[in-house]
């Protein structure tokens, strides 16, 4: 697989990584034997980025990449988070105590001493960013972490946090269908040599071989009350996508693979981290590392799915809270 940056001083991961949100149940029933054999896989194929936090299922994420890591020494580069208080009620927190407290938490789950990576998840809006960027450049300091990251955020809160200390990367949505960052946050990343890693690049599922069904979606599922799966939304969508489906078919790609290197066709600094909970669907993921899309299929694919094409927001308003808006 093609490899990238993880920021300007930080490792070089395969271009294609895992988020590891499904390893606890958001989209669907998994177990701790799937997602380890999902990882094995992801060793081999060259997928070598781990994303989790310590709110996936209040830590078994991280739990299960532990365990795993326990009986398979495999080298990944990972990538864990901190700021949000699951509750109830939902908070944020971004207080030294708390972040070093949750690290060590972390830590201890992953089984590891020191992570390449560690995201600052949601702001707390109460502390200036520049002082949370210097707690965690303390952290680096200490050895416990290779870079600070920020998710969700803007790129004017970016830049004041990169006047304190080199923020290794940005996270946040961006697929096909979900492009806000185009409008300053990818451009924001490159001027300051952070990675951009776009999390759910393969819109939740629907760029997969088949769209899934709303109405299989578990109680647990993430996507059960998400705008753009809930009618009359869905339906357009879906009418949409399957285009772009058909489209990648007739190609010879899995419409998984071309989504994903559309996704890394938009700046050398971006990582795309798809979460899967099986090996089979990981395997057509990482095709994408070194799938290449020509001009004339770039230009078909903006044509069939125009920038905000989809139908409704890509979070609730619950889901929202949080997260900083800046067009």
């Amino acid at each position: 697989m093609n490899k990238r940056m993880l920021g300007k001083d930080g490792p070089l991961v395969g271009a294609v990584g895992l988020g590891c949100m499904s390893f606890a149940g958001f989209y669907g029933a998994t177990n701790e034997a799937e997602s380890h054999r999902t990882l094995a896989r992801a060793a081999e194929l060259g997928v070598t980025h781990l994303d989790t936090s310590n709110v996936y299922g209040a830590g078994l994420s991280e739990s299960v990449i532990g365990s795993f890591l326990k009986s398979h020494p495999h080298r990944f580069s990972i990538a864990t988070k901190t700021g949000i208080v699951a509750g109830p009620p939902r908070s944020f927190n971004n207080s030294k105590d708390h972040m070093r407290n949750t690290l060590e938490e972390s830590l201890r789950r992953l089984g590891v001493e020191h992570v390449d990576l560690f995201y600052v998840h949601r702001r707390d809006q109460t502390i200036p960013i520049e002082d949370v960027a210097g707690f965690l450049a303390d952290f680096v300091a200490e050895g416990k972490i290779g870079g600070i990251g920020f998710s969700e955020i803007a790129p004017s809160s970016l830049r004041r946090a990169a006047q304190i200390h080199p923020v290794r990367a940005v996270q946040c949505e961006y697929s096909l269908w979900t492009r806000i960052p185009e409008l300053g946050l990818i451009q924001a990343c490159a001027e300051l040599g952070a990675a951009f890693v776009a999390f759910s690049p393969l819109a939740r599922g629907m760029f997969a071989d088949k769209i899934p069904d709303p109405a299989a979606f578990t109680e647990r599922d993430f996507r059960r009350e998400n705008p753009r799966f809930t009618e009359p939304n869905f339906s357009y969508n879906r009418k949409a996508v399957q285009k772009f489906i058909n489209y990648a078919q007739d190609q010879g790609a899995p419409p998984a693979s071309m989504a994903l290197e559309w996704v890394l066709r938009q700046g050398d600094h971006i990582i795309a981290i798809p979460g899967t909970r099986t090996a089979k669907h990981l395997e057509q993921n990482a095709l994408a590392g070194d799938l290449k899309l020509s001009d004339e299929q770039l230009h078909a694919i903006d044509k069939l799915l125009p920038a905000g094409f989809a139908h409704g927001f890509r979070y609730t308003d619950k889901q929202l809270v949080g997260i900083e808006q800046y067009c």
